[in-house]
């Protein structure tokens, strides 16, 4: 986290739909979830900036070998061939480098996370930007570079039972997969809220909607005092 007065949320939503259907059952659940979550730290923060992110409507271009070329050439030594390939990838870390909280809004999808979703993962998990390499650390030569960001990730499902314990649980690649990676991006604190029961479309589907809306709004009040209260302890000092 920077030394800074106020914290910054980098917002990514990774549906490929939208909220705004004329239709209400075919708009993005979990882009309408993540939507509450800001709209409650909003109220708790107002003067807070929140960077927004859709890449399930634009998203990255993927990884190619002129990219990992680049990638993992010293920077003074790049081509401007190999710099522009690179430009998009520095803006999205630049984003996550400014953010205290990354709020991720996924849905599942074949059980595991959207394509532009990991397209965007792959941007931005990158040698010496945002985690080092080093051999002499043995078996675990990989450390990230950044630290104390918060991770909130809405997920939505068509099934259900994909939580801890639950009987989906091993089918469940979304979640830990973005934990996982999310450790690369200085993540040390992670939530997930999730909403199931999407295809069944009867009153667990319903439930468990207004349950995530409820949780997201306690977190997001919750995460905001942590912040205000952060500061204040800052600001004494």
């Amino acid at each position: 986290m920077d030394d800074k007065a106020l914290p910054s949320i980098l917002h990514v939503d990774s549906s490929v739909r939208r909220t705004d259907n004329s239709t209400a059952r075919y708009n993005s659940i979990s882009k309408g979830l993540a939507k509450g979550f800001i709209s409650t730290w909003n109220t708790e923060r107002p003067d807070d900036e929140v960077i927004y992110r859709d890449v399930g409507i634009s998203p990255p271009d993927f990884m190619s070998e002129a990219w990992i070329a680049a990638a993992f050439t010293p920077e003074s030594k790049r081509t401007s061939e190999q710099a522009r390939a690179l430009e998009l990838s520095d803006l999205l870390i630049k984003e996550i480098r400014q953010a205290d909280i990354i709020l991720i809004s996924a849905p599942m999808y074949n059980y595991g996370l959207p394509a532009a979703l990991k397209a965007w993962f792959d941007q931005v998990i990158r040698v010496n930007e945002t985690f080092s390499f080093d051999l002499a650390r043995g078996d675990f030569p990989l450390e990230p570079i950044m630290a104390k960001k918060t991770l909130v990730l809405v997920s939505s499902s068509g099934e259900f039972g994909f939580e801890p314990g639950g009987i989906r649980e091993a089918m469940n690649h979304l979640g830990p997969h973005i934990k996982v990676m999310s450790k690369y991006l200085g993540v040390e604190t992670f939530h997930e809220v999730r909403a199931e029961y999407q295809e069944f479309g009867d009153e667990r589907h319903a439930q468990s909607v207004s349950n995530a809306k409820l949780a997201l709004a306690q977190l997001a009040q919750g995460l905001a005092a942590n912040h205000q209260d952060t500061l204040e302890i800052s600001s004494a000092h």
